[in-house]
């Protein structure tokens, strides 16, 4: 009994010292101010949609639970990629890893190996690796005035941006972006590329081939060290507001018309 009362003690000393740590206050309040910001990247996708064809093809990868995102995409021409490893109930149209379906996309087995789609949006693992290689995969089947969105590029702290996904009790309280950011500010720096990312829903990355969305970044990091990101973070990522970027490809649009 003596043992358990102590035990108790020193979780409560814990819990109080969790609570009025500066660094878990901080998150927070980062993660409220994050999950405050409006528009959300379904409505991002469907203004992006809208200006593109009328029969636009969009490709989700790392669809996990259809109605956080997939469901609220309004066009008829989509398709889903999710391993199912989070979500084994996922209905989605190829229950395989990204890689395993861009390469049988490449060789003819699934849809058409010709096929451009007019927005890829990339949320599945989000490790710089994994992203790298699917932002890579993108660009062979993006249209050429077609959108690549990256989900979790603007990492609100170095706790939000680690490794680690099952470990819960950091500052970010659970909240994950990962190190997607890594390989977003990679293609940041590529000058045949146009790119910048929308301050909102932890950071919606855009890269473009030809409509000049933003230009390439000349911020240098080449570790991929977060405080260099957090001191540059504005010029890193290009990071706007939403109605900035929509003006952005407005007049990219009637430029290339």
């Amino acid at each position: 009994m003596k043992r358990k009362v102590k035990e108790n003690i020193k979780l409560y000393r814990l819990g109080k010292r969790v609570q009025n740590d500066y660094y878990h206050k901080l998150g927070d309040k980062l993660n409220y101010e994050e999950l405050s910001k409006r528009p959300l990247r379904s409505d991002i996708i469907n203004f992006l949609l809208g200006v593109s064809s009328k029969d636009a093809k969009y490709l989700e990868i790392g669809v996990r639970f259809p109605d956080q995102n997939f469901d609220k995409i309004s066009t008829e021409n989509k398709y889903g990629v999710d391993p199912g490893f989070e979500n084994r109930s996922n209905p989605v149209d190829f229950k395989m890893t990204s890689d395993e379906f861009f390469g049988k996309l490449r060789e003819g087995e699934i849809l058409n190996s010709y096929m451009k789609f007019d927005l890829i949006f990339i949320d599945g693992l989000h490790l710089a690796e994994q992203v790298d290689q699917d932002i890579k995969n993108a660009l062979d089947f993006i249209a050429d005035e077609g959108f690549i969105l990256v989900h979790d590029c603007n990492p609100p702290s170095a706790f939000h941006t680690n490794e680690i996904h099952d470990y819960k009790l950091s500052p970010a309280m659970g909240f994950w972006n990962g190190t997607a950011w890594k390989a977003f500010f990679k293609y940041r720096q590529n000058a045949n590329l146009f790119s910048c990312c929308i301050d909102t829903d932890w950071g919606i990355g855009v890269i473009s081939k030809q409509l000049n969305i933003g230009e390439s970044t000349s911020v240098k990091n080449p570790f991929f060290e977060y405080k260099v990101l957090e001191k540059y973070r504005k010029e890193s990522l290009d990071l706007i507001s939403f109605e900035h970027f929509k003006n952005r490809v407005l007049e990219a649009k009637d430029k290339s018309t």
